[in-house]
């Protein structure tokens, strides 16, 4: 990943706003803006950029690791061992280091969502400006590069590989845990197949039973599959970094004529979104189609979330399909279309897929039987 034109095109931010340096200590902006990233931050780790060099700060035990990946001009590392203890144990040492050069009034930029009240008063104490850069840095995550596109792609192809591999072996007695295995076995065998040295991260949730199904983000447990559940299977796949999307409602044994009204509402509202998402209309339109769905059918207290995220680096991304966005979409935006009802005593309802916004249209990269009789097992 060549983060060069990242790098300059902050710093070209930085100077139209007399922006000395930038401090970044979100993780997944640092890993935008170096390609560096960690296994842990409970050692912070902190990315300077400065107009004429860019420097990472890191903890001991991630000095080689940084060394090897992180795309940096210079690295400066703390440590928590004594026979080193004398060239700084912590990294707010550096980051007074790098800033006591400048005088008082200069503008540091700092992410406002992601800054510890540590550095803010470190910075503060120097007399220094705060100025934000974390809109910034989130407008430029907004569009992918072709390299971010690709990764992405073979991301949907995998999070669709293990989400079938899960769905085929449903079965009343086997847990929710259980149900995800299968899948994330297939996952690693299928990287490790086309993928050398790649990196790779998951996720999986399968919230089962009427109860558990209507909350929309909860962790798989060992609760065994009953006949007549309704399960929300979730995944998702990141590449070297990049994530894709995929999800899906489905039910042990027949469901009951409530919870095919409310999948079928769900079904139409994703369709909806799918059909009118694309480049050069707002975010809160593709919201607005598929919420119009839910009020048609009565439904709509209980759609409780957007339609929608941005997919990349993150898990949840900006920006958001949402009733209160007016961004124009642009070409290279990725999106999950994920509208949701939840409805207590009937169930959870939603699909998801991940789409890419190019200047052919609306590409959908994952992939799974949507319509109810393909979704009973």
């Amino acid at each position: 990943m060549d983060t060069s034109k990242r790098i300059i095109e902050l710093k070209s931010f930085m100077e139209k706003n007399n922006v000395k340096a930038s401090i970044i200590i979100n993780f997944e902006n640092q890993y935008y803006m170096s390609g560096f990233k960690a296994i842990t931050y409970s050692r912070p780790v902190v990315l300077v950029v400065e107009m004429e060099q860019t420097s990472l700060i890191v903890p001991a035990l991630e000095e080689n690791h940084a060394f090897s990946e992180a795309q940096a001009d210079r690295l400066y590392v703390y440590y928590e061992h004594p026979e080193k203890s004398d060239k700084g144990t912590s990294y707010l040492d550096h980051v007074k280091t790098l800033l006591s050069k400048y005088p008082a009034g200069t503008k540091i930029g700092v992410e406002f969502h992601s800054l510890s009240i540590k550095v803010a008063h470190l910075i503060e104490d120097l007399r220094l400006e705060l100025f934000d850069i974390g809109e910034k840095m989130a407008i430029m995550r907004y569009i992918k590069d072709s390299q971010e596109i690709e990764l992405i792609k073979e991301s949907g192809r995998l999070v669709s590989l293990a989400l079938s591999e899960s769905l085929k072996h449903t079965k009343p007695g086997i847990t929710e845990m259980e149900l995800d295995q299968y899948g994330n076995q297939t996952l690693f065998e299928e990287t490790s197949s086309k993928h050398p040295d790649a990196t790779l991260e998951f996720f999986a949730m399968s919230p089962s039973g009427i109860e558990r199904s209507v909350m929309p983000h909860v962790f798989s447990n060992t609760r065994k599959l009953e006949s007549h559940d309704i399960i929300i299977h979730s995944r998702q796949v990141g590449l070297n970094g990049y994530r894709a999307e995929c999800e899906r409602t489905f039910f042990v044994g027949q469901p009951t004529e409530q919870q095919k009204t409310a999948f079928q509402a769900a079904l139409e509202a994703q369709l909806t979104a799918l059909e009118v998402i694309k480049a050069g209309i707002s975010a809160k339109e593709v919201d607005n189609a598929a919420r119009k769905v839910f009020q048609e059918a009565g439904l709509e207290e209980y759609s409780i979330h957007r339609t929608g995220h941005g997919i990349g680096i993150g898990l949840h991304e900006e920006p958001s399909l949402r009733f209160d966005n007016d961004l124009i979409l642009q070409e290279g935006m990725v999106f999950t279309i994920e509208p949701g009802i939840y409805i207590p005593g009937v169930g959870g309802f939603r699909h998801s897929d991940t789409v890419i916004l190019t200047d052919k249209g609306t590409e959908l990269i994952t992939e799974y039987p949507r319509e109810m009789r393909d979704l009973i097992f």
